[in-house]
């Protein structure tokens, strides 16, 4: 029988409902001709880019065939050549937003905020009649940005650095704060902890934005950083009179709810959630929406392609992490990611099995048998297959290189992983025999008491390279016990190229 192991990452309150959980792979749905209706893939790793200062990397924006990044306190100019040029001070220590007119870009970093020209390369701060500024956006000409903890938000001519004081209005339609701003589709969308209301330009003498009547909801914001574009429309994290923690995307003037029960579940118990921080980007067709909870230390991942949600993770210490990712822009033909605790840039590489290095561990867990077909009696679990793509080996090395190394980590700058995830520094790869490289392995292990409890490891190969045929198949699997309940969990930190198609089980009913 066919065990369900494709999906999406759903694990509830009580595992014993559903234990469904999915780190650094995604599915992909396959139309047509497909061997199945769907298949699991890698989730991109980080390829290095370049380092920009002491970072974190606070925000990434481009424009004019030039990248620019707040690194620390430094504003970055990057080239195409990934050379870098220090611009100037950014005050704050926290993320920063951006937006541009074309020549000058605004940049908006908490209690400051800055206007860098492109032509004169002068970094300008703003001073008179400003008041902080978190969100930001262009429209027809001006540029618009909130002021911190207040209703209010702000319209400065883009062609200078003068700040009118009459040009500012309050988002009323409820009491609360505006958490941020965002333009989009040339309109302004205010959010606020409780509401959400959008305006446009109306082209008024005295003050030239205007409310946009019946373009209002109670749906705030929880995280000022958590707001992004994506798939035509706003993706961020609500919170209203009633609750907080779910995932919304705009419909219309409205929020629609993304996130599941099992991802808001994960979401409410986190102890910090307004640190929240999000970003998007698109790569082989597929739309995704990064949410980041520094506090908790997680990653969560919502695909438009699919409507399903995973984790993504780093690797450290025997446990998963955040991803390095902070922020995205798309310049040189990169998805460029920034650091949130260096000042390194990465580029998102599906060819590429690791974060910068680092070990990316992938894991799949899933009921073995489908939904409301266990009877509650014992069976015998026989045999569990994997089917995957085989003979993958390491990528990109040949079969000499492999065979005289752990782990590749970082081959321009000699270093490696051992077998324990250690990083060491050598210059001659030929002091290490061990040949896992060559040969990746898989771990199996499974829980018969719905998630609580596990069994021992189980590994496997999944095919020396070139071995495109071999079949990874664990047998003598033994009885269910205690529930008469499987959950089975795979999982692998091996640097190569990873697609499941399914899994075949076979098992045996009792009637005990």
């Amino acid at each position: 029988m066919k065990t369900p192991i494709l999906g999406s990452s759903y694990v509830t309150r009580s595992p014993n409902a559903a234990d469904s959980r999915m780190v650094n792979l995604f599915p992909e749905v396959v139309p047509e001709g497909g061997k199945e209706a769907a298949w699991l893939q890698r989730a991109p790793g980080l390829r290095f880019l370049q380092t920009l200062g002491a970072g974190p990397v606070r925000g990434l924006w481009t424009f004019n065939g030039k990248a620019f990044a707040v690194s620390g306190t430094s504003l970055y100019e990057i080239d195409t050549d990934w050379n870098i040029t220090n611009r100037g001070a950014i005050g704050g220590g926290s993320q920063v937003n951006m937006t541009d007119n074309g020549t000058q870009m605004f940049i908006a970093a908490g209690a400051y905020g800055y206007v860098y020209d492109s032509v004169t390369h002068v970094l300008t701060t703003l001073t008179t009649n400003f008041y902080g500024a978190v969100g930001c956006g262009f429209l027809d000409g001006w540029f618009v940005y909130n002021q911190p903890d207040s209703q209010i938000f702000w319209v400065m001519d883009s062609t200078g650095t003068t700040i009118d004081p009459l040009y500012f209005a309050s988002a009323e339609g409820s009491p609360d704060n505006l958490v941020t701003l965002i333009v989009d589709h040339r309109e302004i969308w205010l959010f606020g902890t409780n509401s959400v209301e959008v305006w446009y330009d109306a082209g008024l003498p005295d003050f030239p934005m205007a409310r946009i009547q019946g373009a209002f909801n109670e749906i705030g914001c929880l995280a000022a950083y958590s707001v992004a574009k994506l798939d035509n429309g706003l993706f961020w994290l609500g919170a209203d009179a009633r609750g907080n923690g779910i995932v919304y995307r705009s419909k219309g003037y409205s929020g629609e709810r993304v996130s599941t029960h099992a991802v808001e579940w994960q979401i409410q118990q986190y102890a910090s959630l307004s640190d929240a921080v999000g970003y998007t980007y698109q790569q082989d067709g597929h739309s995704f929406y990064v949410l980041n909870f520094p506090n908790a230390n997680t990653t969560w991942v919502y695909d438009v392609a699919t409507g399903a949600w995973h984790e993504r993770a780093g690797w450290e210490n025997n446990d998963f992490t955040r991803t390095r990712g902070n922020c995205q822009m798309n310049f040189n033909n990169e998805i460029v990611i920034g650091d949130y605790r260096t000042g390194e840039i990465f580029a998102y590489d599906l060819n590429v099995y690791s974060e910068s290095g680092a070990i990316q561990k992938w894991l799949r867990s899933w009921r073995a048998l489908p939904t409301g077909q266990n009877d509650l009696n014992r069976t015998a679990q026989h045999s569990l297959q994997l089917d995957c793509q085989a003979g993958v080996g390491l990528s990109g090395y040949s079969q000499a290189e492999v065979n005289d190394i752990v782990y590749i980590y970082d081959r321009a700058h000699d270093y490696i992983l051992d077998r324990a995830g250690s990083a060491l520094k050598i210059r001659d790869y030929a002091q290490y025999t061990v040949t896992v490289g060559a040969d990746p392995q898989v771990m199996l292990r499974w829980s018969d008491d719905g998630g609580h409890t596990w069994s021992n490891e189980h590994w496997r190969s999944m095919g020396q390279i070139g071995q495109t045929g071999y079949r990874t198949i664990w047998r003598r699997l033994g009885m269910t016990q205690k529930l008469r309940d499987r959950v089975y969990e795979i999982s692998g930190t091996d640097p190569v190229q990873i697609a499941i198609m399914g899994a075949e089980l076979h098992v045996s009913p009792t009637n005990a």
